[in-house]
């Protein structure tokens, strides 16, 4: 039996690959810190169970929804997106697809976009998943780089540089999975300007962290700056990482209906609709309540970047890595740390996953190498463990950067 080449060339996740080895020995006894994880320890709110415990006893529950979804929560949710971010989408011209996730939601819109051969610039550090759905399309990255201490924000004048006749799309993923931050007002704005030059362009907007803000300032969008440009804009977001029900599997794009016309003529030729249940509760569900259960979340969020801050700092490690102000995760920097240079790797040149190897085996700390997304010499931290857990996580982790380093 052979495989396609096209499945052969994709790569596996990184992540679900940690977390079976994390799993395994979990099962086996062993404790393990898992820094892994890309979803929130806690169950939805209240208001949110209840919701789905109520949509349980009508039959519409279990059946299937239009394709695109059911029209009062695409209304719904193209309503609370122009709520949230002020501004107001042309009237009749844009629609909203709902998915089963917004990782599917990504999936279509590159597939309504791309021919193969077609350029998407992606802006390193990554999510996982980008290269590898641009590649099962046909389509070709464009890398741009970010660095460190240039708040993990690439430079506009290098994303100019990186298009080229044949780029079709750029995703923009703010905040930003795995660095941990947003990118600032007034790169969105030069961004706004920039994209005025190139009217053909689309831009993926990941939200999906949209919310999952926990240091001033809040995330702003180009488009805010520049309503003109929503005519070239995907907005795609979900209910994953804000309502904490990352089974649930709900996402969506908001675009203007040419895109969204092919989006779902791509998603009624594959899974077809979302489950019922979870669209018949969110068309129940009061979203203005989500504040309320978010407060506790951001609050254990901002504990969690201030223990990390001070175990660095303390051991004099405040230079490897940035303040994380968003989403789950930071980003550490190895190839800062003392003993980076005499760490034996088989690549010189990125040793994440070596170094990342030997923090699970010795310490029983898992990370997820930066490898995975773009950005070599480093890990991804998640900081979705209850605060004692999380203490216990750090103090393993420098202690165990202290004693490689002497």
């Amino acid at each position: 039996m052979f495989l396609s080449s096209r499945v052969l060339d994709l790569s596996e996740s990184v992540t679900l690959k940690i977390n079976e080895k994390v799993a395994k020995l979990s099962s086996s006894g062993q404790h393990v810190y898992n820094l892994t994880a890309g979803q929130l320890p806690f169950k939805p709110s209240p208001e949110f169970i209840h919701s789905l415990e109520r949509q349980l006893n009508f039959l519409k529950s279990y059946q299937y929804s239009p394709n695109a979804g059911f029209e009062k929560l695409r209304s719904k949710v193209i309503e609370k997106t122009a709520q949230k971010r002020d501004i107001k989408f042309p009237k009749g011209e844009f629609d909203c697809v709902l998915s089963n996730g917004s990782k599917q939601s990504i999936y279509n819109v590159l597939g309504a976009l791309i021919n193969p051969g077609d350029e998407v610039v992606v802006i390193t550090p990554y999510w996982v998943s980008y290269p590898e759905m641009v590649k099962l399309w046909g389509g070709v990255c464009t890398f741009v780089k970010s660095k460190t201490f240039d708040n993990y924000t690439p430079a506009l004048e290098e994303i100019e540089k990186a298009l080229t006749p044949k780029t079709k799309a750029i995703i923009v993923n703010s905040p930003n999975n795995p660095a941990g931050i947003h990118y600032p007002e007034e790169w969105m704005i030069g961004f706004a300007k920039l994209l005025k030059k190139y009217p053909d362009l689309v831009v993926i907007s990941d939200e999906l962290y949209s919310e999952v803000s926990y240091f001033d300032p809040r995330p702003s969008y180009f488009y805010q700056h520049d309503p003109e440009l929503l005519s070239q804009t995907v907005i795609v977001d979900g209910i994953s990482k804000t309502f904490a029900c990352t089974g649930l599997r709900i996402g969506h794009c908001i675009a203007p209906k040419k895109i969204t016309k092919a989006v779902a003529k791509i998603q009624s030729q594959t899974t077809s609709a979302p489950n019922s249940l979870t669209q018949r509760a969110l068309e129940d569900f009061d979203f203005d309540l989500l504040q309320n259960f978010f407060d506790p979340v951001k609050q254990q969020l901002r504990t969690c970047a201030q223990i990390l801050r001070e175990k660095f700092r303390d051991h004099g490690l405040s230079h490897c890595w940035y303040q994380t102000t968003s989403a789950f995760y930071c980003l550490i920097d190895f190839s800062r740390m003392p003993f980076f240079e005499s760490f034996e790797a088989e690549n010189s040149k990125d040793k994440s996953e070596e170094i990342v190897e030997a923090i699970f085996d010795q310490i029983g700390v898992a990370l997820v190498p930066g490898t995975a997304f773009g950005h070599p010499n480093s890990a991804r931290m998640s900081m979705t463990l209850e605060i004692a857990p999380f203490e216990e996580a750090m103090d393993r982790l420098v202690g165990f950067m202290a004693k490689k380093s002497s």
